[in-house]
Parts: C-alpha cells; structure tokens; sequence
C-alpha cells in the first residue's frame, strides 16, 4: 500500500558519495593570487549587509561551533519537539558577521539514520532561533508510530540491490556495504527500510555506487541512485602556471591542507603513486607528458581552493583544512571526470585514445564544487535536487575560471570549453541558453524532474547566467552571448560577484538534501533579502531571473503592462484538502484572433502553505499551462503574483479556467480572484 505523499518527492542525500562531468612544467611554489583574485571578496560583498555575509571561519573556529552545537544539540532537539527516540547529529556550522549561526543536522530514530531528515537551523547572536528549514515536513508522531520490526530478511534487500547494478554495469556478486536498516522519510510517511550499496563499474567505466532503498515490509524497491555522480606545471589549458608543491619535489600543495596529485597510470582503483620529481618542473604542455594532466589537475585545484577561501571564506572543501587528492590518467579512453565523496577525491580520464584528458580549470572546479556541495545542502543526485546539484557544480566552475584570470583560461559562461568532448569544439554545455547543446532545458516544467541531471541543471544554469548578466544580446570576454526568457520579458542582472554570493549563502544556509526548484527560488530570495533587503534591485532581480525560467512569478513592480482588456473572476473557491482539483472561471469575449504571447495572469489565492499547490491555466480548448508546482520548500502562506503564459497558439475568445489542487495533507485555503489581461 502507498503511503501518503509527502511534499518531498526525491530521496535524501545523506550518503551520497560523488559526481561526474557528463551523462554518460615552470618553477613552481606557493601560489598568489591575481589582481582581480584579491578583490573578487570586496566586489562580491558591494553594497550587501556585511553583518549578514559569512564570517571567514579558521578550521579551529568552525570546529569550535561544531563541538558548541554538538554540546547542546539534546536542548535544540527538545526546542524542536522532536520525540524522545529523535537525536540530532551536528554536519556543519556556519556563522554569519552578525553572530547568526546556522546548523546543519542529520537525524536518527531509536539509533538508526533518518534519511530525508535533515534540518538546518538558523539562531540569533542570542541564541534564539529564528528559523528552521526541514527536508521533510513529516511530524514526529509520524515517526513514533514507525514499526521497527522488519519482515523481510537483509539478504532480500541485497539480492534486489544486486540485480539493479548488474543492469548499470557492474559484476559485484555481494554488496560493498550490507544492507542497514534505516527510517525512510524522504517520501511520504516514514517507514523501516533497507539501504545497499553495490560497486564495482559501470558500462562506461565509471565506478558504481548504486544506492538502493528496499521497504523492509515488503521488499519492494522504494528509491535508487548513483553515488557516483559524473562531472608549476606547463599545463595543456591554462599555460604556464605557479604550483603549490613540497620541497621533496612532490606534487604536495602544503598551503593548501596538503592536497596531493596521483598517477593511476591507467588503472581504475586504489590511489595510484604520488607524482615525484628531481625538480620543481612539472609537464610540458603535451598530453603525452603524464605530469602535464597532473599540473592542469594540481592547478585547478589550488585555483578552487583560493576561491572558495578568499571569496566565501571556506577553508577547503569541508571547511576543515583538509585537502582533497586528485587522481589523473584513469582508465583507458575513458571520457569523464567524476569527484568522489567516499574517497574525498577528484578524478580524471584521458579521454578518447588516452589523448584529450578532461583536467581543464573549470572541470576541476566543476568536481570540487561537488564534494561542497556535499559537505553542505547534500543535494539527492536524482530529480530536481540532481539537478540543482549539477548546475552548483557548473556556476561554482564558471566563478573559479573567472576568478582565476588566466589570460589562456578566460572566464566565460560555457562549461568544459576547453576539453573539446564533443570532438567539433563546441562547449559541453552553455549557461546563458542550455538548450544550445540540444539536450539541455532552458525552463523548468513540472517533469523536469524524470531527465538526466545534467540536462535537468540547465534552468538553474540559465538563472545564474540572467541574474549575473542579464537577458539579451552582449560579448563578455570576446564570447557572444544571448540569454532568451521564457516569458519573453527582460531580466536585468547585478553582476556575477553578487549571484554567487546569494547562490552559495543559499546552498550553505537554506538548502536541503531534497530541495527541488521552487524551494530554491525560496532559499534564494530569503537570501537576498537577507543581504541586501526585500526592497532591493537585487531581491528583485533574482524574483525576476526565477520568472524568466518559468519558476514564481515576477516582482509585481517590475512587469510591463501590456495593456489590453482584462477579464477577472472575484469567485471564491473553496480548495479541499489532499482533495480533487477546483476551478475559477473567466469567460473572455470580444478579443480578435490568438492569446499573446505574454499573457499576464494575476492570481490571489488564500492557503496556509503554499507549498502544498499545483496551479495550472486552462485554455478554452483544455490545454494547461503550469503555473506553479507542488513544494515542500516553500511554506510560506497565500500565493499572490502575477504570472506570464506564452499562450498565442490558444483563440483568445471562450472560457478560460484557473486549476488549483492541493497534493499534501494538513492545510487549507481558497481561490480568492484571478484575472487575464489580453
């Protein structure tokens, strides 16, 4: 029997382990930053409340927050009215100027992982709490009545697990980590079940970590996904360049947490042999050269950890210090890069004939910026979340490649530019119009959620893009760029340094492991209003880049008129419960010839969270357009904006019909008005 849904429709990410790329020397010492390097933390930080912006933590002082929060996480459980089985395990600490702290935990129920239980709350300098933002909204009397005796033996859990990665590929014929038994509240009520997880390799050569959720009632199969997720020296790409190396001659970077660089030599296990030399020379721009693919990784690297450091004060990808390793020359002809959460590593293939290896600047970022995005919100590599998780990766490459300034490297808003994986020259994928690599979406739609992550990111890419540049024809760094909108409306953008900013506040601070798109436009605008004020350009801008790829609705002040004749429906509407969808209706008359292609439609709904409607606009001829989805991240009351619908293939004249449903349990609301304006 199916269990209630819940507003979260993906699985946690509790344990997810890593990501790839795609679906499928000189004299070398510590490294300084460039000129615009130093000043990308003040310009990022212009006009934003600094009280509000992240305090530059050392790994002591982070670890000090961590040990205070893990002191006092029994008094924050028993403030959240957890149940007495419910104990909180402290992930991380951030702490804004101002004192504002943020903590992220995971939770267990009588001893065993909660997955989809995460929470992250937000505390004034006092100690108050000021906000809480759950992956679930699942109550604790739900997960009291979890019966934790299990009917289906393990071995059942681990035989369907088995049989799902044999189909990815692998030939493991026993699970790497046995079947555990977990509270599984990332879907609906919560409920015993089993976690495996199966390596071994794909077909393509990657490495499987197949994660697969099995109902200990039952043995049916609940949820699966890959943990693997696919994304000086005289370097191939960024020239000649200053590495941080160890005086032994060893590619150690002792400035940067010791982060260390390996020659797999072809294989596809272990950590390979540490690269050493009789001098501080590494490569030689070739790819025949095996250092050279070792300095572009080495490089990269240090590049993303200046970033990270410099700009939004995170020392190493945790936070701690602590250097990851990276790996080069994996397997044979294999064409990807994936980072690795289980070995906190990064890795690279030599691409195709062993000859084009995919260590360019943005790749290694790209990778990085998993193993943050890990360490923080925790991203679920499937659905929306995956989505999100992959195109964090891509806006954090695109800041590091600017970042850096490298005169071989320009910055610009196309990823894997360099690497040349399609074999014509064309970039793995395009930020300013997704679609450009013909797979990719430039706009969310209410499936989005059931395509390849990394086709699934192209939204999140195209709202990075609008609120740094802007819509529109421009060239920035000698790249042509022109960013459509799916409205059809402008989007003015505030600078890159300041979309960075609120995208990574919002991941370290707002988001979950089960975040889908319309809770990341939530966490966004919290964010800008955090910085910069609810009445700012910038909180407008980032509303209005949310619009322009179909998510929300735009800044109600911000939206031209398009005059014409408006139709309006003051009716209301009573909208039941986790009950049958409900309609407002408008009967349009005396308009000639097609709808526009920006039909601006104004919407007043009353409903105690919001989060639980689906909102449609149905055309006379029963054609519905999406409004507004279903979200468990967003649960602020009431929906009142104005949205725009390309509807010029719909006769403007008959009746046309606002569908509101209400998918989750537990709040109520009604249509209170809804107008067109043709």
């Amino acid at each position: 029997m199916r269990s209630t849904p819940s507003r979260r429709a993906t699985a946690t990410g509790a344990l997810i382990a890593a990501a790839a790329l795609v679906a499928v020397g000189v004299q070398t010492g510590t490294a300084t930053a460039t000129p615009s390097s130093a000043t990308a933390a003040t310009s990022a930080a212009a006009g934003a409340d600094h009280g509000a912006l992240a305090k530059k933590l050392s790994p002591s002082q982070r670890a000090e927050l961590i040990r205070k929060a893990d002191v006092s996480k029994a008094d924050t459980a028993k403030d959240l009215g957890l149940g007495s089985q419910e104990k909180l395990v402290v992930r991380d600490v951030i702490q804004d100027n101002n004192g504002t702290t943020h903590t992220r935990y995971e939770r267990t129920f009588a001893g065993l992982p909660v997955l989809g239980g995460d929470l992250i709350v937000m505390e004034s300098k006092s100690g108050a709490n000021q906000s809480v933002t759950k992956a679930s909204k699942v109550t604790s009397g739900q997960l009291k009545a979890v019966d934790l005796k299990a009917d289906v033996a393990p071995a059942k859990a681990e035989k369907q697990a088995l049989g799902l990665a044999k189909a990815d590929g692998s030939k493991k014929t026993e699970a790497d980590r046995a079947p555990r038994k977990v509270v599984w509240m990332a879907q609906g009520k919560p409920q015993l079940a089993y976690e495996t997880v199966v390596g071994g390799l794909q077909h393509d050569g990657t490495p499987n970590e197949l994660h697969v959720i099995t109902d200990a009632a039952t043995g049916a199969k609940l949820y699966e996904w890959q943990g693997i997720e696919n994304g000086t020296g005289n370097t191939q790409f960024s020239g000649q360049v200053t590495l941080g190396t160890a005086p032994s001659y060893t590619l150690t970077d002792t400035g940067r947490g010791n982060h260390k660089t390996y020659n797999l030599n072809h294989g596809s296990s272990g950590t390979g042999t540490l690269f050493t030399n009789s001098t501080d020379v590494w490569g030689n721009g070739n790819p025949s050269n095996a250092e050279t693919a070792a300095a572009d990784a080495h490089y990269g690297a240090a590049e993303t950890w200046d970033y990270y450091k410099n700009v939004h004060g995170r020392t190493g990808i945790r936070g701690d210090g602590v250097g990851a390793y990276s790996r080069v020359h994996y397997g044979n002809n294999y064409v990807n890069a994936f980072w690795q959460d289980s070995c906190f590593c990064m890795t690279y293939g030599d691409g195709s004939g062993n000859n084009a290896p995919l260590t360019s600047l943005d790749v290694a970022a790209h990778e990085m910026s998993h193993g943050v995005t890990a360490a923080t919100a925790n991203l679920v590599y499937s659905g929306e979340s995956g989505g999100l998780n992959e195109a964090t990766s891509d806006i954090f490459a695109t800041a590091v490649e600017f970042y850096a300034n490298n005169a071989s490297d320009k910055g610009d808003y196309l990823i894997g530019e360099k690497i040349d994986i399609n074999g014509d020259g064309t970039p793995l994928r395009y930020q300013d119009k997704p679609s450009k690599d013909g797979a990719s979406k430039d706009a969310w739609y209410s499936g989005i959620g059931n395509i390849d992550v990394h086709y699934s990111s192209g939204p999140a890419n195209h709202f990075f893009y609008l609120l740094s540049e802007g819509s529109g024809a421009k060239v920035i760094n000698g790249v042509s760029y022109d960013s459509p909108t799916s409205d059809g409306l402008p989007v003015t953008g505030i600078g890159r340094d300041k979309a960075e900013q609120i995208w990574f506040k919002a991941l370290s601070t707002k988001f979950t492991s089960t975040t889908n798109y319309a809770a990341a436009r939530t966490g966004t605008l919290a964010v800008a209003g955090e910085l910069y004020g609810t009445t700012s350009a910038e909180y407008k801008a980032v509303m209005n880049a949310w619009a322009a790829i179909n998510v929300g609705t735009r800044d109600g002040g911000g939206n031209p008129d398009p005059g014409g004749k408006v139709f309006e429906s003051k009716t209301s509407v009573a909208i039941p419960d986790r009950g049958a969808a409900v309609t407002s209706s408008v009967a349009v008359t005396g308009v000639t010839g097609n709808a526009p292609s920006a039909l601006k439609v104004d919407v007043d709904i009353t409903h105690t969270y919001r989060g639980d409607l689906v909102v449609d606009l149905v055309a006379p001829d029963g054609t519905a357009y999406r409004l507004k989805n279903s979200s468990a991240g967003d649960p602020a009351d009431d929906v009142r904006g104005t949205y725009t619908v390309d509807a010029s293939s719909e006769v403007a004249n008959g009746t046309w019909k606002l569908k509101v449903q209400d998918v989750y349990s537990g709040d109520t609301g009604k249509i209170n008005s809804f107008k067109l304006t043709f």
